[in-house]
């Protein structure tokens, strides 16, 4: 195989002075997968912008097909062949996938825009690639593995030699996720060279035909898949072997700590999201709640947090209802919630580590002298002592969160939230986007929790790997509803668990049982 792509002895340093490549190394060939993994805050992301004409860099080199590519934009770089499918998808749910895929480059003459043209175009890559999308559909009418596609076709239609998939299966079930790498081997027997950046070494190893490891915005190394296995690869990344299986003893669960009942939602366009859901979680014991997103499970867990109005139905903690009550008082009766959405709803991106681990206990009377001074001493002892246990990679508490990585980040936010004192752990996609390190203190911690301390644990993930290992019972929604109950969610396979998630299967009330 030709070598298309070489990034030699890279430099990327920021103006804060922060380097985040330091003499990084990548060598791509013609019609290869190539994985690229490592920590959040290795560079990965850093080195893909650099390649994608996003950021500039300080040293190094970029050769496309051996001569150095120059690269200024992301125009320029899709110009040069080089295509990039970011995790959050770049789309107009209001138009037709023809239109998403053409946007920018419309065929037709002058003002006038020939939609025949953009189909036929759309249609003749997606039957080419056997990508199964119809490029007449409106994207908002798709589901997430078809909105998928429809990003690498945006790059296939602009003639694309290298294609970045950056976390590209993080919201696929099992089905659609090997349907997409069925996809993937026909673009590398095409020609195509693919960058793929996961955290899930299974996929990497399954997938790939070669993975280079980055760690701490250096290159460790690049192997061929044959000489791997995902301890060697996490031991690669992280420095020191990685637990990938989660060990927890058989829960023993107590008193009911929450219950919800017949709950309903519905938003602003009046649509029910949340249909009649009900169950309850002890304390002791950790329920997890798979699904394809948008079915309804991140508006459970955002409506026991107080952040969404409940629309019918209750939810108690400790027996005491949440209706009518904001987030804050909601957090007083024992939840500690972990947001999806980390830097919108997890934490204040400017302020301090210091002042975002504190946001939920500074009008504590632990941390109050004479009953109205605040005790600076304590509060940075206390501090200091989370961004030790919970390994938090900075500069010092007084550091602002946003010059983190995303890992650190989380890291941050399930220090504040783990040691809260609550009652019920409320985790929503605990593990999104952050390296194999972090997600194994994550979730070992949650197990520490529900056996150890007797909390009740709510795990909501699109990780189907992580809900099966972590979780004691598992539910599956559909639709707003609950289609499936696991009384043991070691007994699961994801296979079985992906055809509930796409309704092929649904189980009788008789078949789920008590989902207390």
């Amino acid at each position: 195989m030709a070598e298309v792509l070489r990034m030699q002895d890279i430099v990327k340093i920021y103006s804060n002075g922060f380097m985040a490549n330091k003499d990084v190394n990548l060598v791509v060939n013609e019609g290869e997968i190539h994985a690229l993994v490592g920590e959040n805050g290795a560079g990965k992301t850093t080195l893909m912008k650099i390649l994608f004409g996003m950021e500039d860099f300080q040293g190094g080199r970029v050769l496309l097909d051996g001569a150095d590519a120059n690269i200024s934009s992301p125009l320029d770089a899709i110009a040069k062949g080089i295509g990039m499918v970011h995790q959050h998808f770049m789309q107009v749910p209001s138009l037709t996938v023809a239109e998403n895929v053409t946007l920018g480059i419309e065929p037709g003459r002058g003002m006038a825009f020939d939609k025949k043209e953009a189909i036929a175009i759309t249609q003749e890559i997606s039957d080419k690639y056997q990508l199964k999308v119809n490029a007449n559909e409106k994207i908002a009418d798709l589901g997430v593995g078809l909105r998928q596609k429809v990003e690498i076709l945006k790059a296939l239609v602009r003639k694309c030699r290298i294609l970045i998939l950056d976390e590209p299966t993080a919201v696929l079930t099992p089905q659609e996720t090997q349907e997409l790498f069925v996809q993937l081997k026909a673009l590398k027997k095409g020609g195509i060279a693919i960058i793929f950046i996961s955290h899930k070494l299974e996929e990497v190893m399954e997938l790939c035909d070669r993975v280079t490891v980055l760690r701490a915005g250096r290159t460790v190394g690049t192997d061929v898949i044959e000489n791997l296995n995902p301890a060697k690869i996490s031991r690669m990344m992280v420095g020191r072997d990685v637990i990938l299986e989660i060990e927890k003893e058989l829960a023993k669960p107590t008193d009911l700590v929450l219950e919800i009942d017949a709950l309903q939602y519905k938003n602003a366009e009046n649509v029910m999201m949340v249909d009649g859901v009900s169950f309850g979680i002890r304390r002791g014991e950790i329920v997890g709640i798979a699904g394809v997103e948008g079915n309804g499970q991140n508006q459970v867990a955002e409506l026991i947090s107080g952040m969404l109005q409940i629309s019918s139905g209750d939810i108690r903690i400790c027996g005491k209802s949440v209706r009518g009550k904001n987030v804050r008082e909601i957090r007083k009766m024992g939840m500690a919630y972990i947001s999806e959405d980390r830097m919108v709803y997890g934490c204040a991106a400017n302020l301090p580590i210091r002042e975002n681990i504190m946001a939920d206990r500074i009008h504590s009377k632990e941390y109050r002298k004479f009953g109205f001074l605040i005790d600076t001493k304590k509060i940075n002892q206390d501090i200091d002592k989370l961004i030790e246990d919970f390994e938090v990679s900075c500069d010092d508490r007084t550091q602002p969160v946003r010059m983190l990585s995303g890992g650190n980040i989380q890291k941050v936010i399930v220090a504040r939230e783990f040691s809260s004192g609550a009652h019920l752990i409320l985790a929503n996609q605990p593990t999104r986007g952050i390296d194999v390190g972090t997600t194994e203190m994550i979730r070992k911690t949650l197990v520490k929790k529900s056996r150890e301390e007797g909390v009740a644990v709510l795990l909501v993930s699109s990780d189907l790997n992580e809900v099966l290992e972590v979780s004691d019972r598992l539910l599956v929604m559909k639709d707003g509803k609950i289609v499936a109950h696991f009384k043991d969610a070691s007994t699961v396979s994801e296979e079985l668990l992906g055809e509930y998630m796409l309704g092929v299967k649904t189980m009788t009330p008789e078949e789920m049982g008590e989902l207390v």
